[in-house]
């Protein structure tokens, strides 16, 4: 199962899926890098996991990434530059999502954020506590997201307000169509 998420990560990252394209994004690649091994903390496999678990550990050290390995995370993760990333451990972030430097989805009570599928959220944003970021939204740079965001709304400020509703999935490149498994 966590090919498959590999696979889209990587789709995300290069639109295609080929050997030579992964090893081409995992050497030169470090955030692509750092999505990998976080899919691989996941795996059935007790030896794959172990080593995925000490490998994130320390890409997560080195590039100042902390994604927990228990995050529950959609296909298609794009992570726009390999540094400073906080994600609460109960935070829910949807497929095709990407996640700019500085993004920090934290809470101090309870439940962190439920992020949509095709969320864009720019440098700098902040969203706390237990808040819906619905599908198609985009978080400015900058903003700090402390109430939910409607599908499809742009958002900018402290506290993120709605500016726009069109054209707001713009900053979604190579999404991974996810296929139901049956």
């Amino acid at each position: 199962m966590c090919i498959e998420y590999i696979k889209s990560d990587l789709f995300r990252y290069a639109g295609k899926v080929n050997a030579l394209c992964f090893f081409v994004h995992y050497i030169k690649n470090p955030a692509f890098k750092y999505c990998f091994w976080l899919r691989l903390c996941r795996s059935s496999s007790r030896i794959v996991r172990f080593f995925a678990v000490i490998r994130h550990r320390a890409l997560s050290t080195k590039y100042n990434l902390q994604i927990p390995r228990t995050t529950n995370i959609g296909y298609g993760l794009y992570i726009g530059h390999h540094m400073c990333v906080a994600i609460n451990s109960t935070a829910i972030i949807g497929d095709n999502c990407n996640l700019s430097p500085f993004v920090t989805i934290g809470s101090n009570y309870g439940r962190a954020a439920n992020i949509g599928n095709g969320v864009y959220i720019g440098p700098n944003v902040s969203i706390v506590e237990n808040v819906d970021v619905g599908d198609g939204s985009t978080i400015a740079a900058g903003s700090v997201v402390v109430t939910s965001i409607p599908p499809g709304a742009t958002v900018a400020g402290v506290p993120a307000k709605v500016i726009s509703c069109s054209n707001s999935s713009r900053f979604i490149r190579n999404p991974w169509i996810v296929r139901e498994m049956g």
